[in-house]
Protein backbone atom coordinates (compact mmCIF):
# COMPACT_ATOMS: atom_id res chain seq x y z
CA UNK A 1 0.00 0.00 0.00
CA UNK A 2 1.37 3.29 -0.96
CA UNK A 3 1.96 6.14 1.65
CA UNK A 4 -0.24 8.45 1.85
CA UNK A 5 -0.24 11.88 0.45
CA UNK A 6 -0.34 13.60 4.28
CA UNK A 7 3.14 11.38 5.14
CA UNK A 8 4.55 12.65 2.13
CA UNK A 9 3.15 16.34 2.83
CA UNK A 10 5.03 16.06 6.29
CA UNK A 11 7.97 14.88 5.02
CA UNK A 12 8.85 17.45 2.91
CA UNK A 13 8.45 19.74 5.96
CA UNK A 14 10.67 17.81 7.81
CA UNK A 15 13.05 16.73 5.50
CA UNK A 16 17.12 17.38 6.41
CA UNK A 17 18.10 16.44 2.90
CA UNK A 18 21.06 18.38 2.29
CA UNK A 19 20.98 20.70 5.28
CA UNK A 20 24.28 20.05 6.35
CA UNK A 21 26.06 18.79 3.04
CA UNK A 22 25.56 16.19 0.60
CA UNK A 23 27.97 13.97 2.59
CA UNK A 24 26.58 13.90 5.77
CA UNK A 25 25.82 10.78 7.66
CA UNK A 26 24.47 12.03 11.14
CA UNK A 27 21.91 14.51 10.56
CA UNK A 28 20.25 16.38 13.72
CA UNK A 29 23.26 14.97 15.96
CA UNK A 30 25.05 17.83 14.01
CA UNK A 31 23.02 20.02 16.03
CA UNK A 32 24.98 19.00 19.28
CA UNK A 33 27.74 21.69 19.15
CA UNK A 34 30.37 22.25 21.56
CA UNK A 35 28.60 25.43 23.18
CA UNK A 36 25.24 22.44 23.48
CA UNK A 37 27.59 20.42 25.45
CA UNK A 38 28.99 23.42 27.66
CA UNK A 39 25.19 24.19 28.66
CA UNK A 40 24.59 20.62 29.18
CA UNK A 41 27.50 20.52 31.52
CA UNK A 42 26.05 23.79 33.03
CA UNK A 43 22.81 21.49 34.24
CA UNK A 44 24.89 19.36 36.57
CA UNK A 45 23.95 20.89 40.26
CA UNK A 46 23.46 18.17 42.46
CA UNK A 47 25.49 14.94 40.80
CA UNK A 48 22.89 12.46 41.18
CA UNK A 49 23.29 10.00 38.57
CA UNK A 50 20.19 7.95 36.79
CA UNK A 51 20.96 4.99 34.67
CA UNK A 52 17.98 4.78 32.20
CA UNK A 53 18.58 1.85 30.70
CA UNK A 54 16.86 -1.44 31.53
CA UNK A 55 18.65 -4.73 31.93
CA UNK A 56 20.27 -6.89 29.00
CA UNK A 57 18.70 -10.27 29.92
CA UNK A 58 17.19 -13.58 28.11
CA UNK A 59 13.63 -12.89 29.20
CA UNK A 60 13.94 -9.15 28.07
CA UNK A 61 11.10 -6.92 26.47
CA UNK A 62 11.21 -9.44 23.22
CA UNK A 63 8.28 -11.35 22.55
CA UNK A 64 9.19 -13.43 19.22
CA UNK A 65 6.87 -10.67 17.38
CA UNK A 66 9.78 -9.12 15.44
CA UNK A 67 12.02 -11.59 13.50
CA UNK A 68 16.07 -11.48 14.66
CA UNK A 69 15.46 -9.03 17.41
CA UNK A 70 16.21 -11.84 20.12
CA UNK A 71 16.87 -11.20 23.66
CA UNK A 72 20.35 -11.72 24.61
CA UNK A 73 21.65 -15.41 24.65
CA UNK A 74 24.37 -15.33 27.38
CA UNK A 75 26.71 -17.63 27.85
CA UNK A 76 30.44 -18.63 30.09
CA UNK A 77 33.30 -19.02 27.30
CA UNK A 78 35.55 -19.86 29.76
CA UNK A 79 35.63 -20.23 33.84
CA UNK A 80 38.08 -19.89 35.66
CA UNK A 81 40.72 -21.28 33.46
CA UNK A 82 44.59 -21.35 34.15
CA UNK A 83 45.27 -20.55 30.74
CA UNK A 84 49.19 -19.10 31.24
CA UNK A 85 49.04 -22.78 33.43
CA UNK A 86 48.64 -24.09 36.39
CA UNK A 87 48.87 -22.07 39.06
CA UNK A 88 48.67 -18.84 37.38
CA UNK A 89 45.84 -16.02 37.23
CA UNK A 90 42.62 -17.45 35.96
CA UNK A 91 40.14 -15.93 34.10
CA UNK A 92 36.28 -16.04 33.19
CA UNK A 93 34.92 -14.95 30.02
CA UNK A 94 31.22 -14.13 28.36
CA UNK A 95 29.65 -14.19 24.83
CA UNK A 96 26.41 -12.53 23.91
CA UNK A 97 24.14 -12.94 21.06
CA UNK A 98 21.55 -10.86 20.69
CA UNK A 99 19.44 -8.46 18.40
CA UNK A 100 21.17 -5.17 19.07
CA UNK A 101 17.77 -2.98 19.08
CA UNK A 102 16.49 -6.20 21.43
CA UNK A 103 17.15 -3.81 24.99
CA UNK A 104 17.34 -0.40 25.55
CA UNK A 105 18.64 0.85 21.89
CA UNK A 106 19.35 3.89 19.60
CA UNK A 107 17.83 3.18 16.13
CA UNK A 108 20.48 4.32 13.26
CA UNK A 109 19.23 6.33 10.66
CA UNK A 110 19.28 3.53 8.16
CA UNK A 111 17.18 1.47 10.40
CA UNK A 112 13.97 2.14 8.34
CA UNK A 113 13.59 3.17 4.50
CA UNK A 114 10.64 4.54 2.67
CA UNK A 115 10.42 4.84 -1.17
CA UNK A 116 13.39 3.12 -1.80
CA UNK A 117 15.75 5.74 -0.09
CA UNK A 118 17.50 6.17 3.48
CA UNK A 119 18.54 9.64 5.11
CA UNK A 120 19.99 12.20 2.93
CA UNK A 121 18.71 10.45 -0.32
CA UNK A 122 20.74 7.45 -0.33
CA UNK A 123 19.79 4.89 -1.44
CA UNK A 124 18.25 1.66 0.40
CA UNK A 125 20.13 -0.47 -1.58
CA UNK A 126 23.40 0.77 0.36
CA UNK A 127 22.12 -1.59 3.09
CA UNK A 128 23.75 -4.61 2.18
CA UNK A 129 23.62 -8.77 3.96
CA UNK A 130 27.64 -8.16 3.53
CA UNK A 131 28.29 -4.73 4.99
CA UNK A 132 25.75 -3.47 6.75
CA UNK A 133 24.72 0.22 6.43
CA UNK A 134 27.39 1.86 4.07
CA UNK A 135 26.40 5.24 5.17
CA UNK A 136 24.83 6.28 8.30
CA UNK A 137 25.20 3.40 10.24
CA UNK A 138 25.78 3.34 14.31
CA UNK A 139 29.08 4.07 14.44
CA UNK A 140 28.83 7.16 12.30
CA UNK A 141 27.14 8.60 15.52
CA UNK A 142 30.36 8.84 17.46
CA UNK A 143 28.94 10.99 20.44
CA UNK A 144 25.87 11.14 21.73
CA UNK A 145 26.44 13.64 25.10
CA UNK A 146 24.12 16.75 25.34
CA UNK A 147 21.81 18.56 27.67
CA UNK A 148 18.77 16.33 28.07
CA UNK A 149 14.97 17.43 28.81
CA UNK A 150 12.46 14.86 30.16
CA UNK A 151 9.18 15.54 28.96
CA UNK A 152 7.04 13.71 31.64
CA UNK A 153 3.71 13.81 29.39
CA UNK A 154 2.07 10.78 31.73
CA UNK A 155 2.64 12.69 34.81
CA UNK A 156 1.54 16.38 33.18
CA UNK A 157 -1.68 14.62 32.07
CA UNK A 158 -2.15 14.10 35.92
CA UNK A 159 -1.48 9.74 35.66
CA UNK A 160 1.38 7.42 36.13
CA UNK A 161 0.77 5.69 32.67
CA UNK A 162 -0.86 6.98 29.76
CA UNK A 163 -3.20 4.74 28.00
CA UNK A 164 -2.83 2.02 25.57
CA UNK A 165 -4.47 4.08 22.63
CA UNK A 166 -2.95 7.74 23.08
CA UNK A 167 -1.15 9.02 20.83
CA UNK A 168 1.26 11.94 21.85
CA UNK A 169 0.74 14.97 20.20
CA UNK A 170 2.56 18.41 20.01
CA UNK A 171 0.12 19.85 22.71
CA UNK A 172 0.74 17.10 25.00
CA UNK A 173 4.89 17.62 24.35
CA UNK A 174 4.11 21.56 24.80
CA UNK A 175 2.34 20.42 28.10
CA UNK A 176 5.31 18.54 29.43
CA UNK A 177 7.61 21.60 29.07
CA UNK A 178 5.24 23.80 31.18
CA UNK A 179 4.57 21.17 34.25
CA UNK A 180 8.82 20.26 34.10
CA UNK A 181 8.90 24.08 34.10
CA UNK A 182 11.50 23.24 31.11
CA UNK A 183 12.08 24.90 27.28
CA UNK A 184 13.36 22.32 24.54
CA UNK A 185 15.94 24.16 22.78
CA UNK A 186 18.06 23.33 19.78
CA UNK A 187 20.72 20.39 19.79
CA UNK A 188 18.61 18.70 22.87
CA UNK A 189 18.07 14.97 23.59
CA UNK A 190 14.32 14.73 24.28
CA UNK A 191 13.46 11.88 26.66
CA UNK A 192 9.22 11.46 26.26
CA UNK A 193 7.87 9.74 29.47
CA UNK A 194 4.85 7.53 28.69
CA UNK A 195 4.94 5.26 31.43
CA UNK A 196 4.66 2.11 29.32
CA UNK A 197 7.30 0.65 30.81
CA UNK A 198 5.87 0.31 34.26
CA UNK A 199 3.95 -2.40 32.29
CA UNK A 200 7.51 -4.70 31.55
CA UNK A 201 8.66 -3.68 35.20
CA UNK A 202 5.28 -5.15 36.37
CA UNK A 203 6.56 -8.16 34.52
CA UNK A 204 3.91 -8.33 31.47
CA UNK A 205 6.40 -8.64 28.12
CA UNK A 206 3.11 -8.59 26.20
CA UNK A 207 0.47 -6.28 27.18
CA UNK A 208 4.10 -3.54 27.53
CA UNK A 209 4.40 -4.14 23.67
CA UNK A 210 0.90 -3.85 22.45
CA UNK A 211 -1.56 -2.16 22.65
CA UNK A 212 1.17 1.03 23.39
CA UNK A 213 0.84 4.46 23.77
CA UNK A 214 3.33 6.13 21.38
CA UNK A 215 4.18 9.08 19.33
CA UNK A 216 2.04 10.98 17.28
CA UNK A 217 2.58 11.23 13.37
CA UNK A 218 2.20 14.98 14.60
CA UNK A 219 5.41 14.95 16.76
CA UNK A 220 8.21 15.16 13.77
CA UNK A 221 7.09 18.77 13.08
CA UNK A 222 7.65 19.95 16.58
CA UNK A 223 10.93 18.16 17.25
CA UNK A 224 11.68 19.80 13.66
CA UNK A 225 11.12 23.72 14.96
CA UNK A 226 12.82 23.05 17.79
CA UNK A 227 16.00 21.55 16.23
CA UNK A 228 16.21 18.33 18.70
CA UNK A 229 19.02 16.50 18.25
CA UNK A 230 17.61 13.18 19.42
CA UNK A 231 14.61 11.28 20.99
CA UNK A 232 14.10 8.39 23.03
CA UNK A 233 11.38 7.15 24.89
CA UNK A 234 9.58 4.70 27.68
CA UNK A 235 7.90 2.21 24.59
CA UNK A 236 8.88 -0.45 22.98
CA UNK A 237 7.55 0.95 19.34
CA UNK A 238 8.46 4.44 19.89
CA UNK A 239 5.28 5.46 17.84
CA UNK A 240 1.45 4.93 18.99
CA UNK A 241 0.81 1.49 18.31
CA UNK A 242 -1.25 -0.02 16.72
CA UNK A 243 -0.91 2.84 14.27
CA UNK A 244 -3.46 6.29 14.65
CA UNK A 245 -3.95 6.13 10.62
CA UNK A 246 -5.24 2.72 9.94
CA UNK A 247 -2.38 0.61 7.87
CA UNK A 248 0.49 3.71 8.00
CA UNK A 249 2.96 1.61 10.14
CA UNK A 250 6.02 3.15 11.38
CA UNK A 251 5.68 6.81 9.77
CA UNK A 252 7.04 8.65 12.91
CA UNK A 253 10.05 6.09 12.43
CA UNK A 254 10.31 7.11 8.64
CA UNK A 255 9.79 11.07 9.17
CA UNK A 256 12.21 10.98 12.47
CA UNK A 257 15.19 8.80 10.80
CA UNK A 258 14.81 8.81 6.91
CA UNK A 259 13.32 12.87 6.33
CA UNK A 260 15.01 14.47 9.39
CA UNK A 261 18.08 12.47 10.34
CA UNK A 262 17.10 12.37 13.92
CA UNK A 263 18.15 9.37 15.88
CA UNK A 264 15.35 7.69 17.86
CA UNK A 265 15.60 5.38 20.66
CA UNK A 266 13.18 3.10 22.71
CA UNK A 267 12.92 0.89 25.73
CA UNK A 268 14.63 3.77 27.60
CA UNK A 269 13.43 2.88 31.31
CA UNK A 270 12.61 6.76 32.48
CA UNK A 271 10.70 5.99 36.00
CA UNK A 272 13.40 6.93 38.45
CA UNK A 273 14.24 9.95 36.04
CA UNK A 274 10.69 11.19 36.48
CA UNK A 275 10.93 10.72 40.01
CA UNK A 276 14.25 12.54 40.67
CA UNK A 277 13.18 15.10 37.99
CA UNK A 278 10.27 15.72 40.50
CA UNK A 279 12.22 15.66 43.59
CA UNK A 280 14.49 18.52 42.07
CA UNK A 281 12.18 20.44 40.58
CA UNK A 282 13.95 20.55 37.12
CA UNK A 283 13.29 18.50 34.03
CA UNK A 284 17.06 19.16 32.34
CA UNK A 285 20.15 17.90 33.06
CA UNK A 286 23.54 16.19 31.67
CA UNK A 287 22.80 13.03 29.58
CA UNK A 288 25.18 10.78 28.06
CA UNK A 289 23.83 7.79 25.73
CA UNK A 290 27.12 7.21 23.57
CA UNK A 291 26.49 4.75 21.22
CA UNK A 292 28.40 1.26 20.89
CA UNK A 293 30.56 1.58 17.31
CA UNK A 294 29.51 -1.31 15.93
CA UNK A 295 30.32 -1.03 12.22
CA UNK A 296 27.57 -1.18 9.22
CA UNK A 297 24.63 -1.62 12.41
CA UNK A 298 21.19 -0.30 11.86
CA UNK A 299 20.92 0.08 15.92
CA UNK A 300 23.05 -0.61 19.16
CA UNK A 301 22.33 -1.11 22.94
CA UNK A 302 23.18 1.63 25.07
CA UNK A 303 23.44 2.34 28.46
CA UNK A 304 22.43 6.17 29.12
CA UNK A 305 22.74 8.27 32.44
CA UNK A 306 21.41 11.49 33.24
CA UNK A 307 23.35 13.48 35.58
CA UNK A 308 21.33 16.16 37.91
Amino acid sequence: MALPEEFHEIAKRVNNWGRWGADDQIGTLNLITDEVVRGAAAEVRSGRRVPLALPLKEDGVQTGTIPGRVNPLHAMTQINQEIFGPGTVACSDDAVTMGLQAGTHWDALTHVSHSGRVYNGRPASSITAHAGAAFSDIASARHVVSRGVLLDVARARGVERLAGGHAVTPEDLAAAEEFGGVRVRAGDVVLVRTGQVRVYLAGDRHAYAYPSPGLSVRTPEWFHARDVAAVANDTLTFEIFPPEIEDLWLPVHALDLVEMGMLQGQNWNLEELSTACGESGRYAFLLSAMPEPFVGATGTPVAPVAVL
